[in-house]
């Protein structure tokens, strides 16, 4: 297992898509996961230190765990099936171990919460990892879709240059 770190949480500008980005502590590795809206809510809420009125979902999931006794040891990317990525939570409940399944966007949310170490199995970074060329820096974007290309912002284009915008403002 290697342990990795939250870089970023970011949205994906051709689609409606939210990704997590992971890097390894201690290499330019970068695993970046698409998760839903909420999820990646919840992670950068706290990662930007802000807190919401009432506790959200992985709020709520971690005072549960604390309040019966019980810690979050450490989050596992532990697989990679179809393109779907599989984690477990370790949870310390007095001493004993217990690994309970889960989606990786609510262990992460959960993990960011709680200061726990994230770790993703050797083989899922071996399928999925990214590793930038050393004069290059990740972007996570360029490697999640490919380019906007002319032809494809061509109908855009003409929408907006057809637009009367003289008018605009003005009853």
């Amino acid at each position: 297992m290697i342990e990795m770190v939250v870089e970023s949480v970011r949205v994906n500008l051709i689609n409606p898509n939210r990704v997590v980005v992971l890097k390894e502590r201690e290499r330019d590795r970068y695993l970046a996961i698409v998760i839903g809206g909420p999820e990646a809510d919840s992670i950068a809420i706290k990662l930007q230190d802000r807190s919401a009125p009432r506790p959200l979902t992985h709020d709520l999931l971690k005072n549960v765990i604390e309040d019966l006794g019980a810690g979050v040891s450490r989050i596992l990317i532990n697989d990679l099936i179809d393109q779907v990525y599989y984690a477990r939570i370790v949870l310390d409940i007095e001493g004993r171990e217990s690994e309970i399944d889960s989606r990786p966007s609510d262990a992460i949310a959960l993990a960011v919460r709680v200061g726990a170490s994230i770790f993703v199995a050797e083989e899922v970074l071996d399928a999925a990892g990214i590793e930038p060329e050393d004069d290059e820096e990740f972007d996570g974007a360029d490697e999640l879709e490919p380019p906007v290309t002319d032809e494809q912002l061509k109908p855009f284009r003409d929408f907006i240059n057809q637009l009367d915008l003289d008018d605009l403002g003005h009853e």
